[in-house]
């Protein structure tokens, strides 16, 4: 009989709640809501906050390995420094390019 209760009273609950949550959700029509601003705003905040995160991610390991590579090998410092600043540019164009968009995505708010 112990049995039977400890089985009977976790499910009693759970037909009562699936019974329940149908009424609970249950609306009635209502007219379509244009929920696109909301979503142009969240794409914006998130192409620049992508943007800047893989920015500092990508130039962070870039210096690093040029300071690591200067470290091991001080004379070929002038021969790491250039390409390293010219990567750094391009990351950073990047970053810039998830800012434009997210400029041109706010003006269609």
């Amino acid at each position: 009989m112990r049995r039977v209760a400890k089985l009977f009273v976790p499910l009693a609950a759970f037909v009562l709640t699936a019974l329940s949550s149908a009424a609970a959700f249950a609306q009635g029509a209502a007219p379509a809501a244009d929920n696109s601003k909301g979503l142009i705003g969240i794409g914006a905040a998130l192409a620049i906050g992508l943007a800047a995160l893989g920015g500092g991610l990508g130039q962070g390991r870039a210096a690093a390995s040029a300071l690591d590579g200067i470290a091991r090998n001080p004379q070929a410092s002038g021969k790491i420094f250039m390409p390293m600043i010219v990567g750094l540019a391009l990351i950073e164009s990047l970053v810039i390019y998830g800012l434009i968009i997210a400029i041109i995505l706010t003006g269609k708010l």
